[in-house]
């Protein structure tokens, strides 16, 4: 069954258990947010997200073209500034696939339905290796007096896949790939491989900056 979400497509994609800053200016998503805040349970203040393949998040053109698969998505805080415009942190609660968008209305809705995760066994060593991958390439970014989050990484091999996809230095294509992988083996491999590439660069190119780590951050909540 499919179920009514209000959206708010973004020009990033976003992960489960990944938290994200929002500034929310445009008349349809403060539209959006003024929703959210009448709902009584914070708990149930939530929209889906979806990231943009191609136009802006704001405009009368914008987001032209959607990706399908995107992220239900919890305001966890709210800040109203005097001027109308909020300020908000919103973590990613499980995938979603968009059937269609409505934009009729004061705000975007879309009908959605909820994607299973797939339940497989994650070998330890694929677990590991990841995770001794990212701690080389932090390093790496350490060594080049460049910014390297300190994050507590989840044991679990699913919220771990989760965690490194929010972490690594990633395209919105590549990032729009692992969201869209059916289970955390196929992850793991995957960010594996990109923080991989990513270190050959370094070490080739040693005076070039690394891709810049995403600004969000991992939240267990």
């Amino acid at each position: 069954m499919s179920d009514s979400l209000p959206m708010f497509p973004l020009n990033t994609v976003l992960f489960p258990g990944m938290s994200v800053p929002l500034r929310v200016f445009e008349d349809r998503y403060r539209a959006l947010v003024h929703h959210l805040l009448r709902v009584e349970n914070p708990a149930d203040r939530v929209f889906g997200s979806v990231g943009i393949r191609e136009g802006y998040e704001i405009g009368e053109h914008g987001a032209q073209w959607l990706f399908r698969v995107g992220c239900r998505v919890k305001m966890t805080e709210v800040d109203a500034h005097a001027d109308g415009t909020f300020e908000l942190v919103a973590v990613g609660l499980d995938r979603i696939e968009l059937e269609r968008l409505d934009v009729s209305g004061a705000y975007p809705v879309g009908q959605v339905n909820p994607l299973a995760e797939h339940d497989v066994r994650v070998p330890d060593e694929l677990a590991r290796t990841a995770r001794l991958t990212y701690e080389l390439y932090r390093q790496a970014l350490l060594e080049m007096d460049r910014a390297a989050p300190d994050e507590t990484l989840p044991t679990d091999p699913a919220y771990l896949s989760w965690a490194l996809a929010a972490l690594a230095p990633l395209s919105i294509g590549q990032r729009q790939s692992l969201l869209e992988a059916e289970d955390a083996d196929d992850r793991l491999h995957m960010v594996t491989d990109v923080l991989r590439a990513e270190l050959r660069t370094m070490q080739v190119l040693p005076s070039l900056p690394a891709t810049e780590i995403a600004r969000t951050r991992w939240s267990p909540n």
